[in-house]
């Protein structure tokens, strides 16, 4: 039987995140919505949780591809709304995100802003913007957004697509 983990994982606009995700072989559902953490990062940000299949697409390469699909290394003025984050489901998950994280530093120029953080709670998006590129591919939105990221996959990361 299959393995299915989940990870969640908040950078830009949850519409370009979701698409991106949707799009990887080992991705069995992404769930769109807000999540939030603890303390100081209890606010909601624009998120999705990426539930997949271990033995088909690893944590590390879901990492790999989330930080260099969003400004990782930007600490923008809209970081409440798009926290760059990796929220996790346990002590260990928690562990090798923190290990992946500093392992994939090297691939950047400037340091890394992308925190771990424990998951606390998702809303879902409303029905209408769920699978929002899957409903509108010919968008201006999806155009200018969303398939500059998906050309950056197919380029870095094809075996995964």
């Amino acid at each position: 039987m299959a393995k299915q983990i989940k990870i969640a994982l908040g950078g830009g606009c949850h519409w370009c995140t979701e698409a991106v995700f949707q799009s990887l072989k080992g991705v069995e559902h992404v769930e769109q919505g807000y999540i939030s953490s603890i303390d100081e990062n209890n606010s909601f940000s624009e998120a999705v949780i990426v539930h997949f299949n271990a033995h088909l697409i690893s944590l590390q390469t879901l990492i790999q591809i989330h930080l260099h699909t969003h400004k990782s290394t930007s600490a923008h003025s809209m970081r409440n709304k798009y926290r760059s984050a990796i929220y996790t489901y346990s002590k260990e998950q928690r562990k090798e995100a923190e290990r992946l994280l500093n392992d994939f530093q090297s691939e950047f120029e400037n340091k890394l802003i992308t925190k771990v953080y424990p998951f606390s709670k998702f809303k879902a998006s409303r029905e209408a913007i769920q699978n929002y590129y899957r409903k509108n591919p010919e968008k201006p939105f999806c155009e200018r957004f969303i398939n500059p990221k998906l050309e950056l996959i197919l380029e870095k990361f094809s075996n995964h697509v």
